[in-house]
């Protein structure tokens, strides 16, 4: 198949620092966008992912970095022939790694203390797609005229049920988790032509309904007009989307 994507990344009305970033392939994505087009055809494995750092001051943009660098770097570099089983497991063992990474900057240098960051992503990896959530970030699919939200928010206001979104985060990477876990789901047969799926940061669904996302999409908005919406309606946090076109 082949996806068309886009993604953008912006620091929003109110902050003064972007901790949102955005991975692609092998492109960053921080205050900028960015389009691609890619035939899975050529290639075993390709990776999209989203991260929303915290910590304040330069602590969350540094998380979200430093955790999009490594998992582009160990991606990369896993065999090409790993099962379904196994892959899960080289995800887990990455996060397990990646979380004390994390956590030992952070005692090394005061600064960078308690910082953290959430993942969304999408892998394709030997004829697969799965994708993979670590925090409040999500991942939306439009089939037809229905918009469903993938992922489930590792959040307080999920936890207990209440209906309002909080920026408290019961999971994420680094942010004092000491039991980080991350939801993996191998979703090939959700994959489809004419489908369209969306990463976002809390940034973006803070700021607009599901009804307006759906209809952004639905009138073939691209991930800066996603993110433009969000900054129009307040744009309170930093605010950063990904939309892949399946074509």
């Amino acid at each position: 198949m082949k996806l068309s994507i886009s993604a953008a990344s912006y620091v929003g009305c109110v902050r003064h620092n972007n901790e949102d970033m955005i991975l692609v392939g092998d492109k960053f994505i921080r205050n900028n966008s960015y389009w691609t087009m890619v035939d899975t055809a050529d290639s075993d494995r390709y990776l999209i992912a989203l991260a929303d750092g915290m910590g304040g001051h330069s602590s969350g943009e540094v998380a979200s970095s430093d955790v999009l660098h490594n998992l582009q770097y160990y991606f990369s570099d896993l065999p090409a022939t790993l099962g379904v089983e196994d892959f899960n497991e080289a995800i887990f063992e990455w996060l397990e790694s990646m979380n004390n990474i994390i956590d030992s900057k952070g005692r090394v240098e005061p600064r960078y203390a308690g910082m953290g960051t959430t993942l969304v992503a999408l892998a394709f990896y030997n004829d697969h797609y799965y994708w993979m959530n670590c925090g409040d970030s999500r991942l939306y699919r439009l089939h037809g005229t229905a918009l469903q939200q993938l992922t489930t928010d590792h959040s307080l206001s999920n936890l207990t049920g209440s209906g309002q979104h909080s920026n408290v985060i019961t999971n994420c990477i680094g942010g004092g988790c000491k039991t980080s876990f991350v939801d993996m789901v191998q979703c090939t047969a959700e994959v489809t032509p004419g489908d369209v799926l969306m990463l976002c940061s809390d940034g973006l669904t803070d700021m607009l309904t599901d009804l307006e996302v759906l209809s952004l999409l639905e009138n073939g908005a691209d991930a800066s007009k996603l993110c433009k919406a969000a900054e129009l309606a307040g744009g309170f946090d930093n605010v950063s989307a990904t939309v892949i076109k399946i074509v």
